[in-house]
């Protein structure tokens, strides 16, 4: 089976899994935070873009990432839309995620003016990430996307086929010459290396980088890849910020010493997938009570987790 076969199964076989997964304490009706914040939710640059962006934004994963649950995922979308938050994230791997946000704006006559929309390639080459382009916006119901990332960059192989002769790269200066696309990134959480290599051979917009508590430990985005994206006038989007949930399970963190650890680094904001309503409105709360943290507060929290590093940074190429 090659890559791009594996992540077309991949994508079925994982939608039952992120649906079941919940963050303890986080989300249900009794929480230790307040629902709602007077004040809008700060924003910051995204790179060099021109754009700013929520510093939180709804991710593509949790209950966006199933199949048959628009009745629940669709409260999510509009929750998020209410409180403010500008920046929305889906992917075509990402099972219906981007159908719900089709019903979504199809719905509210607007709504996708007023916001930030990324979407992905998980296809390496030109013929086959155009393809997904046209289903992507066909699906979202819109004529373009604000953003469209090169999905998981793990392997040089990757960079080989991106950057070859027919190679998706050639897709993604197409759709921005088009107007189908406005800026261009790419995503990883594998290995900070590969993201530093296409970012040096390819001005890209932006990048979706793994970044939270535990990751300084080994293989470091923050070390390895933050300098180079500040370098380069990238915008930064931080996921992975409670790691699917396991820095909060063991109490190690509460979700807003996880949440401020990450924007405390220098990131334009980060993308969190939600199971429901509740979870949007209290990472809408924490994101609007954000204060940066001094490195002193930075290293006390990162003392707490590393005796679990290796669970906590699961998604890296090196365990």
């Amino acid at each position: 089976m090659n890559r791009r076969d594996f992540f077309g199964k991949a994508a079925g076989a994982l939608a039952a899994l992120y649906a079941s997964l919940k963050i303890p304490g986080f989300g249900e009706a009794a929480g230790e935070f307040e629902t709602m914040q007077n004040g809008a939710i700060p924003k910051r640059d995204f790179g060099k873009t021109g754009v700013q962006v929520t510093i939180f934004g709804l991710g593509g994963e949790g209950i966006l990432r199933t199949y048959g649950r628009k009745k629940e995922a669709v409260p999510v979308i509009e929750r998020a839309l209410d409180l403010g938050v500008n920046y929305f994230d889906t992917a075509p791997a990402y099972s219906e995620s981007q159908d719900y946000y089709g019903a979504v704006f199809r719905s509210r006559p607007g709504a996708r003016d007023g916001i930030f929309l990324a979407s992905k390639t998980h296809d390496r080459m030109r013929k086959g990430s155009l393809r997904l382009l046209d289903d992507s916006l066909e699906r979202l119901g819109t004529d373009h996307l604000d953003l469209w990332q090169l999905h998981d960059l793990r392997e040089q192989t990757d960079l080989d086929e991106i950057f070859s002769k027919d190679g998706a790269i050639h897709a993604l200066e197409e759709a921005r010459k088009s107007g189908k696309v406005r800026f261009l990134g790419i995503t990883g959480h594998h290995d900070p290396k590969i993201l530093k290599a296409a970012a040096e051979r390819y001005d890209f917009d932006s990048v979706l980088a793994a970044l939270n508590v535990a990751d300084r430990t080994s293989h470091s985005f923050i070390e390895e890849f933050l300098p180079v994206a500040k370098a380069k006038g990238m915008g930064v989007i931080g996921m992975k910020v409670y790691s699917r949930g396991r820095i909060l399970e063991k109490n190690l963190l509460t979700p807003k010493e996880a949440l401020n650890y990450v924007l405390s680094l220098a990131v334009s904001h980060i993308i969190i997938g939600c199971d429901n309503v509740r979870q949007v409105e209290e990472n809408v709360s924490l994101a609007k009570q954000f204060k940066a943290l001094s490195e002193e507060e930075m290293s006390a929290l990162e003392n707490r987790v590393t005796d679990l590093v290796a669970p906590l940074t699961y998604y890296k190429g090196h365990w």
